[in-house]
């Protein structure tokens, strides 16, 4: 079958980019593997690029998860991918009657493999399982035309009510729907601090929410029109500052947001960038007893400036990962079904541009037009 790889070892920093492999095609086996009973191989239909792809991409990126995994399993290369939809073709013995699965069923998956067994899963926090593998990382993922995983990951899809793009989509749209679970928006001013991705799809769960008004804060003119195409309020451009700290908060945004909310700052900022300056102008934009939601991530040390006045302002941080397993899908299914709420339609027409551009058929795959979608677009789908 044809899928995209990375390779482990030394050639790790001198790479770039997604190889297109003919690999051996997964198979179920329960006499050689017992994990096999529970696991299901599922058709792929369309695959959705991530931020985390693009970091892999340019190698900046989960490089000691991918090579040690490699190294454990003696493998030469990784699978990548983790947003996906597709249809089951093979069931273990076991899935049918565990998990209400058959072949012919429509499905996405829960891109963290977790392991049911550790004090957080036996908690019902899933989503910060002790053991966890991630597809397309330390677990081969869903960039091929076929895919091995274990049932309890698998969540089917109606496709009358959801199409099958948009399908792709639920896992990262997940994750925003996740990071708006975490307080009651309705009738809330909101920030959103990064219009990427994730931010443009936190824009319209937090819609869905109810939140009074919501102001975006990005750099990327593309972006900031395309948020203003799905119906944000007010877009802050974020110009750079050369004469502070790079950890530093930038006035000229903060004076913003407080004129635009009289003063008083934001109820909750959503921070989806990562950057530890926009970590400092979602802090320094929340009203006092308000709340900030960290979902970006950068690795290395950040500052906090004045640390006293997070603390003297009574804001509540909320550290935001991945989805919770399966609340999260539940509220992503309802949202995305709901017709009246216009997200589904939003996703299909703005964000994907109803597929114009947007979807990649793996037998058109060079490394050249991957790379100029990356550029080009906020999200896009290989098509196997």
């Amino acid at each position: 079958m044809k899928a995209l790889v990375v390779h482990a070892g030394n050639s790790w920093e001198s790479t770039r980019g997604f190889e297109l492999m003919d690999v051996s095609e997964p198979v179920l086996d329960e006499k050689k593997n017992e994990s096999d009973a529970s696991a299901v191989i599922i058709k792929v239909h369309y695959a959705g690029v991530c931020g985390s792809d693009k970091g892999i991409w340019h190698r900046q990126a989960f490089r000691d998860q991918i090579v040690g995994s490699l190294r454990a399993e003696q493998r030469p290369y990784r699978i990548v991918g983790h947003e996906f939809f597709g249809e089951i073709i093979a069931c273990g013995s076991n899935v049918g009657a565990r998990y209400d699965l058959a072949a012919g069923e429509y499905v996405s998956c829960e891109s963290h493999v977790v392991c049911n067994t550790c004090f957080q899963c036996r908690r019902g926090e899933k989503h910060v399982c002790t053991n966890e593998k991630i597809l397309g990382i330390s677990h081969d993922g869903a960039f091929a035309e076929y895919i091995k995983v274990p049932g309890h990951i698998v969540w089917k899809t109606d496709t009358t009510k959801i199409r099958p793009e948009i399908a792709a989509l639920q896992e990262p749209f997940g994750n925003a729907v996740h990071a708006a679970s975490k307080i009651d928006l309705r009738g809330n001013t909101v920030g959103i601090f990064g219009l990427g991705p994730i931010g443009l799809f936190a824009l319209l769960v937090i819609k869905g929410f109810e939140a009074n008004h919501i102001i975006g804060i990005e750099p990327n003119p593309k972006a900031a029109d395309m948020a203003r195409a799905l119906g944000i309020d007010y877009v802050i451009p974020l110009l750079p500052i050369h004469d502070r700290p790079s950890y530093s908060h930038n006035p000229a945004v903060i004076k913003e947001v407080l004129a635009i909310t009289g003063g008083l700052g934001v109820d909750a900022a959503f921070e989806m960038a990562g950057f530890n300056s926009s970590v400092n102008n979602a802090i320094y934009s929340t009203r006092r007893g308000g709340d900030v939601i960290l979902f970006g991530i950068k690795s290395g040390d950040f500052v906090i400036e004045q640390y006293d006045r997070l603390i003297v302002r009574g804001l509540t941080l909320h550290a935001v990962i991945g989805r919770k397993v399966f609340q999260t899908w539940e509220t992503t299914r309802a949202l995305l079904e709901d017709t009246a709420n216009g997200i589904q339609e939003s996703l299909w027409n703005i964000v994907l541009r109803q597929g114009n551009g947007t979807i990649l058929p793996i037998s058109e795959y060079s490394k050249e037009t991957f790379e100029t979608l990356l550029i080009k677009h906020p999200k896009f789908l290989l098509q196997f």
